[in-house]
This record gives C-alpha cells, sequence and structure tokens, in this order.
C-alpha cells in the first residue's frame, strides 16, 4: 500500500498539472559506512488529471500498489538537510503490483 502525501501543482512548456507524491511504508535501511539503521520510507511524484482543490482532498489516502527503486542516468541531488550535494543514478516508481517490490532494481525503459 502506498499513501498519498501531498498535492502539487507543476508547469511543463506553459501548461500546468498536478502531481500527488506518494509514499509507502516504513523500511529500516543499514548505513553503509556507521552501520547504524535509520528509517525511511521511499517516495515519488505521479501526474493526475484531478483538479486542485480534489488532489487536496485526496492526501491520507491508501492506494493499492508499492514504490519500487528504479536505476537510471546519473544525476546531481542537494541532500535537503545538509545541502551536500551527491550523485545518484536511481529513481523511484509507482507500480500498482504488490510484487513489484520484491524485485528491489528494475532498469528503466527510455
Amino acid at each position: 500500500m502506498v499513501t498519498i502525501i501531498n498535492a502539487c501543482k507543476r508547469e511543463k512548456d506553459g501548461k500546468s498539472f498536478m502531481v500527488l507524491q506518494i509514499q509507502g511504508g516504513v523500511e529500516m535501511v543499514q548505513n553503509a559506512t556507521t552501520g547504524r539503521f535509520y528509517a525511511t520510507a521511499k517516495k515519488c511524484f505521479i501526474p493526475c488529471t484531478f483538479d486542485e482543490l480534489t488532489a487536496q482532498s485526496l492526501i491520507g489516502t491508501q492506494i493499492n500498489g508499492c514504490i519500487s527503486r528504479i536505476d537510471c542516468d546519473p544525476y546531481q541531488y542537494t541532500v535537503p538537510s545538509t545541502g551536500e550535494i551527491i550523485t545518484l543514478a536511481h529513481t523511484y516508481s509507482y507500480s500498482p503490483e504488490e510484487t513489484y517490490a520484491k524485485s528491489n532494481t528494475v532498469m528503466a525503459v527510455h
């Protein structure tokens, strides 16, 4: 299950549209450097056809499916809490299939 946690207005090519931010369940991840565990959750955005009011009203709604890690071309990312710039080669994607999460990494198709 994933939960809608936010609704945001975006603009592309002079046209505005809404996206829903969704989040999966809590996961425990071990830090590769320190060996200590921390709690996290995968998040991603999906476009929707709803107006802003309807999209906002969906916050808190749970949907079947999962968020999985997808390999992609490397890109720069600024860590919000520290300002550190890191290079990532993955993103996250929603799938309506719960079993999709069982395969840890899936190659993105462009």
